[in-house]
């Protein structure tokens, strides 16, 4: 099993206060005849009529010396994950989990947002120390 990011429990305890049911820790996806792990796989019963809602979030903890590599790292696995979600959970959507001063100090800035919608990198923001779901963008 890969190594878990630093935040990885944080953001487990944000998805289940923020009423997500954790379903794989990590979530298995086949890509290039090799078996992936994200970080987290989760659902959330949106309605009995409508089924659940379900989404696949890697944690990326930004942590390096350099947040471009970080940011390379995280868009690559976002972009992969994404790719293999497509073909084998359509239904799953693919989350990068980001600490709320990464995400001002990067997605927040103009290169940054560009970069969210030419993408389409939905993300969902949290405050590690409360351990809380600050805002999702998708």
């Amino acid at each position: 099993m890969a190594a878990r990011d630093f935040y990885h429990e944080h953001v487990r305890t944000a998805l289940t206060k923020d009423g997500w049911t954790i379903t794989d820790d990590p979530l298995s996806v086949k890509w290039l005849g090799t078996t992936l792990q994200v970080d987290l796989g989760a659902e959330r019963i949106i309605a009995a009529e409508k089924g659940a809602e379900k989404i696949a979030v890697e944690v990326k903890s930004f942590i390096s010396p350099s947040i471009i590599e970080d940011l390379k790292d995280a868009l690559g696995q976002f972009l992969i994950y994404r790719a293999s979600l497509k073909i084998y959970e359509p239904e799953r959507r693919v989350f990068l989990a980001l600490r709320h001063d990464v995400y001002d100090n990067t997605f927040g800035l103009d290169d940054g947002e560009m970069l969210l919608l030419d993408e389409k990198i939905n993300l969902v923001i949290f405050d590690a120390d409360r351990e809380e779901i600050v805002k999702w963008i998708s």
